[in-house]
């Protein structure tokens, strides 16, 4: 194991030098939150697959494969349909708006007032987002160090704050980048093909499995409906993957990197699945589908190459784990604080310097909340299914209402809001975390919430509508320019 430890230990010390390095470039809001809106095609493809590919996508992924066969590839097969219909339908104009954040795009389109509400939604489900991240990494140095679950945690974790606080989206950039091509190599090249071969084949394979293991409906069609709704609608709002929308420095690249990133999306869910189906009769009798994606890099994969795809796997967790820290920063202190700070008269202009430092003061008060949350939290499926419910029962409507329905008003909006996340933590409460209950009929207690109230209040104020408009044409917003240095960097990956 010795030169497993050496590929680790490698791999952890470049994450920080990375992340020191992009500290030198984040000197303005712009570049510290979204990379200076200068992402070429290249790495903006690398980046929003390494975001939206996390451990629940690849350990996860592969425990789906191993319980129900090829049909576990739907949940990261779901993921990677969100991504492509945000980047084909509505990511060229979600990144022409120039914001940082999802509320700031509900206050344009509907006049003020619906950020406050929006934020504390979208702060819960990318904190959860983080702190499940976070959880994941206790089963990875488990199998590497032996560690227990919250030396664990915290060693993870304090390394993926270390570099986001330092960098910020430069780092997250550059370390996502990074991740993406050691992913890419271990689980794609490595992993996948190994694992087929010591099952014996595809031939061996299903004559050793039942038929169901290779039926693309085996996991049933409520839970693939559910996954759509959680995991496709999730990927088309989710503050993480906005914000990652906003690093692109054109439409043309959001929609198109954003393509590409979604195909390697479907890929990437069915070599999990894959994997998982060829640990099933590698290892029939694990204790736990979970397992499965340690049990066959422990045991069946040679000295060298096991270091590296186990890198693969912490280099998911971090990925996701650092998007989602980013992003419940970005959330707490510009969607939530300033607005605290601008009702009781706090607020001040203050100069670039300042706006960054207090984005590394949240992130840094945020990566403490999230190791903390995650030591106590044991269930990282009802962390995931908490923040996923409540992210679309609650934000779903009020989102795509104002991209697609222009009679759709700021009282519609908070309807949708109230409405649908109460609905959706009072069935939680009834039925339990894990139900689908909570999330189907939040989304339609909200839907019709937004409806009603829309139809019975005043539309939206001509001006404000004819801002939104000049915005989604691109005119307007924040362009400040990113330095020399930045514009290199990026120029590397166009």
């Amino acid at each position: 194991m010795a030169v497993d430890y050496a590929v680790i230990v490698v791999y952890l010390a470049g994450m920080l030098a990375v992340g020191w390095w992009g500290m030198r470039r984040a000197r303005n809001k712009s570049e510290f939150l979204v990379a200076g809106r200068r992402l070429g095609p290249a790495m903006y493809s690398g980046t929003m697959a390494a975001i939206v590919l996390g451990g629940a996508s690849t350990i996860g992924g592969v425990g789906l494969g191993y319980q129900y066969g090829l049909s576990g590839a739907w949940m990261v097969f779901t993921i990677g349909l969100g991504l492509l219909a945000l980047s084909v339908f509505f990511s060229a104009r979600i990144a022409r708006l120039k914001v940082y954040t999802v509320s700031e795009m509900l206050d344009l389109r509907y006049g003020g007032r619906a950020g406050v509400i929006s934020g504390l939604v979208m702060w819960a489900y990318t904190l959860m987002l983080a702190v499940t991240s976070t959880i994941a990494y206790a089963t990875i140095f488990d199998v590497l160090f032996d560690l227990n679950r919250t030396m664990s945690i915290i060693l993870g974790g304090t390394i993926v704050v270390a570099y986001s606080t330092l960098g910020g989206m430069w780092s997250i950039t550059l370390t996502d980048m990074v991740q993406f091509v050691v992913k890419t190599i271990g689980v794609l090249l490595l992993l996948l093909p190994i694992a087929v071969v010591k099952a014996g084949g595809f031939g061996e394979m299903r004559d050793s499995l039942p038929t169901s293991y290779f039926d693309p409906l085996g996991i049933g069609g409520e839970t693939i409906f559910t996954y759509v709704l959680i995991y496709t609608f999730g990927m088309l709002i989710g503050q993480d993957i906005w914000q990652r929308v906003f690093t692109a420095r054109s439409d043309t690249t959001a929609k198109w990197g954003g393509t590409v990133a979604g195909t390697y999306c479907l890929v990437y869910a069915l070599a999990g699945a894959v994997i998982g189906t060829a640990a099933k009769v590698l290892f029939p009798k694990l204790g736990s589908a979970d397992d499965a994606f340690a049990t066959i890099v422990k045991e069946e994969l040679p000295v060298g190459v096991r270091g590296l795809v186990l890198a693969a796997a912490l280099a998911a967790v971090m990925s996701t784990s650092s998007g989602a820290l980013i992003a419940s920063a970005t959330v707490a202190n510009n969607d939530i604080w300033s607005r605290i700070r601008g009702i009781t008269g706090a607020a001040s202009d203050g100069d670039e310097r300042d706006e960054v430092k207090g984005n590394r003061v949240f992130i840094l008060i945020m990566g403490v909340a999230v190791i903390v949350i995650a030591i106590q939290l044991d269930s990282v499926l009802e962390g995931l299914t908490v923040a996923y419910d409540l992210l679309v029962g609650g934000l779903l409507v009020p989102i795509l209402g104002g991209l697609l329905w222009r009679r759709g008003t700021v009282y519609g909006a908070l309807a949708a809001v109230g409405v649908g996340g109460g609905t959706v933590i009072f069935l939680m409460w009834k039925y339990g975390v894990l139900a689908n209950e909570p999330v189907y009929y939040g989304l339609l207690a909200s839907l019709a919430a937004y409806v009603v109230v829309s139809l019975a209040t005043r539309p939206t104020d001509e001006a404000v509508l004819a801002n939104w408009r000049e915005r989604l044409a691109g005119r307007g917003g924040d362009e400040e320019p990113a330095s020399a240095e930045g514009a290199e960097a990026v120029t590397a990956g166009s």
